[in-house]
């Protein structure tokens, strides 16, 4: 403007050349992606080369923040929300060829582990929930199978840690294949279509049971042990009480004696009349001493018998305790050996009837269809069957004579006839001939009749003799 010094082109300039740089600020800022928490963010486009100086498929980020370039570069997310799976495995077949029914639920989600992420990001990036969610099933379902095949139900069964270890190992090792991470795995259930888990749970009830019984056993028997002590010790106590009452009882007589004996001492030293019932008292202590003596060794002796006596019984109440449990052990051995056998004859003979039925229920089947073939007519039926064995029939009558070996035959005939008007060469030749089983013979034998468009039986034949001419 005049006057003011400023040019309005430089001004326009300056402006512009601000209006630049805030705008490419605020496109920066745009451009600056942070990561949730709950995603992976998945910068791809060109995002650099590998160590090896191969081109980066993808850049992953998580739980921080990037700058995504414009035009070459663009980015998603991945989501780390866990997914839930419903795996119903059915008819897998076990080590011992059982098939076994799994239903089972696994959980898992998109790793965020260095490079198991990258896997994710080049093969789930862009796909649905639901697709997801049956990708893995496939890929679970086939491991739970392989790892149900290397074990047996037993171990199924029992063991379901280490059913579950074996599971999840092969389970996330394929999954981080494709950028998932195994969370949890819950078996829900175990049955086979066989009732053999069935059949292993009744067993361990009953071993159960079984042992609760013998703990009982087990119980009463160190019940009567300890009842048989102590009334072993209660009559020792007695004996011993009533051994030291007896001692002291013939301590205080002795000392009585004596003090009787020590006054009559002094009273034969005063007066010597007294002499004589001294000497008397004296023999009277002795005798009560050879007394307590021998009341003291009854004692003795009975409580040597008591001691021996508790001692017999109670041995005797230990090995009667220890048959009755060793009987009733083996009794019910027997009893299991005999029911698994008989368990095992009767599914032998129930598949045994299953077969003969299904084969003489296919055979009634199929003469049932031939005879609707014929018409409903049974005798049809059976030329039908006749003439497609007619070929075996006739084989037959060939093989009876075609093994003979006849190199030379040599008939010396007189020219004259027999009894039936035949020479004997004509003899001969026919009794050759009768020596084939004829085909009405053969139909007889099988309790069959020959259809009469066959032929029928002549008098002659009846009898076994040949029509003459």
């Amino acid at each position: 403007m005049p006057g003011t010094g400023i040019n309005p082109a430089v001004v326009g300039l300056v402006v512009v050349i601000a209006l630049l740089i805030f705008t490419t600020f605020i496109v920066i800022l745009s451009r600056y992606k942070k990561c949730p928490s709950d995603k992976v963010m998945v910068i791809y486009g060109k995002v650099g080369t590998n160590k090896d100086g191969t081109s980066r498929s993808a850049k992953c980020i998580h739980g921080g923040a990037s700058f995504v370039w414009p035009v070459i570069q663009a980015y998603d997310y991945l989501d780390l929300t866990p997914i839930s799976i419903s795996v119903d495995l059915t008819n897998a077949l076990s080590r011992q060829n059982i098939r076994v029914d799994v239903p089972s639920r696994f959980t898992v989600g998109i790793s965020t582990e260095v490079g198991i992420m990258q896997n994710a990001a080049e093969r789930l990036l862009g796909m649905k929930l639901i697709e997801i969610q049956e990708l893995a099933k496939d890929i679970i379902l086939g491991q739970l199978r392989l790892v149900i095949a290397t074990m047996e139900i037993e171990e199924i069964n029992s063991d379901r840690d280490k059913f579950l270890d074996a599971v999840s190992g092969n389970v996330e090792t394929e999954l981080k294949k494709i950028g998932l991470r195994l969370i949890n795995v819950n078996v829900t259930d175990i049955n086979d279509e066989s009732g053999y888990i069935a059949a292993l749970g009744k067993e361990a009830a009953a071993k159960a049971i079984n042992d609760a019984k013998v703990s009982v056993a087990e119980a009463d028997r160190n019940g009567a042990i300890g009842a048989s002590i102590a009334q072993k010790e209660q009559r020792i106590s007695v004996a011993k009480s009533d051994s030291e009452a007896i001692k002291g009882e013939n301590e205080a007589r002795v000392q009585i004696a004596e003090s009787e004996a020590i006054r009559r001492e002094r009273e034969a030293e005063a007066l010597k009349r007294a002499t004589a019932a001294e000497n008397i008292q004296a023999a009277r202590a002795l005798e009560e001493s050879y007394a307590a003596q021998q009341a003291a060794e009854t004692a003795r002796a009975a409580l040597e018998k008591a001691k021996l006596e508790a001692d017999i019984i109670v041995k005797a109440e230990i090995a009667k305790k220890q048959k009755e449990l060793e009987a009733e052990a083996e009794a019910e051995q027997l009893r299991r050996k005999a029911r698994g056998e008989a368990d095992a004859i009767l599914m032998k003979m129930q598949a045994e009837a299953a077969g003969m039925r299904e084969m003489l229920s296919k055979q009634a089947e199929g003469f049932t269809e031939i005879v609707n073939s014929a018409g409903g007519e049974a005798n049809d039926a059976i030329r039908l069957m006749l003439a497609d064995k007619m070929e075996e029939l006739t084989r037959i009558q060939v093989d009876a004579i075609k093994n003979l070996k006849i190199d030379k035959v040599t008939v010396w005939d007189n020219g004259t006839s027999g009894e039936n008007g035949k020479t004997s060469t004509a003899n001969f030749v026919s009794g050759l001939m009768k020596s084939v089983p004829p085909l009405n013979e053969i139909f007889d034998m099988a309790g069959m009749q020959l259809p009469e468009y066959l032929g029928k039986k002549t008098d002659a034949d009846e009898v076994g003799e040949q029509p003459k001419e």
